[in-house]
């Protein structure tokens, strides 16, 4: 019960970052820090406008962030290194969200 409501969480975090309207004009200003040739930085730019457009991409660091703040369920169930616990909850996290979110869709075209 605990993996699934940390699943769960970690699906609605990533949902909210890549397709929440509250982080419309926040997605806006990085997507165009990303592309602008003349921008500081513009390569951290580029990274984060095309980490926020990718449902796995952004899961993934939503995983790093939940394992290390909230809670690791590989190290949890595994009993490990915390650091690379926190890889492993990144991998999970992205790769259920990703099914998660592929379900969605689908039902969404239905």
């Amino acid at each position: 019960m605990i993996l699934l409501t940390w699943i769960l969480a970690a699906y609605g975090m990533s949902q909210i970052l890549v397709y929440g309207s509250i982080f419309d004009d926040l997605r806006l200003s990085i997507h165009k820090w990303g592309e602008n040739p003349l921008s500081l930085f513009r390569g951290v730019g580029s990274f984060l406008s095309g980490l926020i457009s990718c449902m796995m991409c952004t899961s993934t660091w939503v995983g790093f962030f939940m394992s290390m703040v909230v809670f690791s369920p590989f190290n949890f169930y595994m009993d490990v290194h915390p650091i690379i616990a926190t890889f492993f909850d990144g991998m999970l996290a992205s790769g259920a969200v990703w099914a998660t979110n592929a379900i969605v869709e689908w039902f969404e075209k239905k």
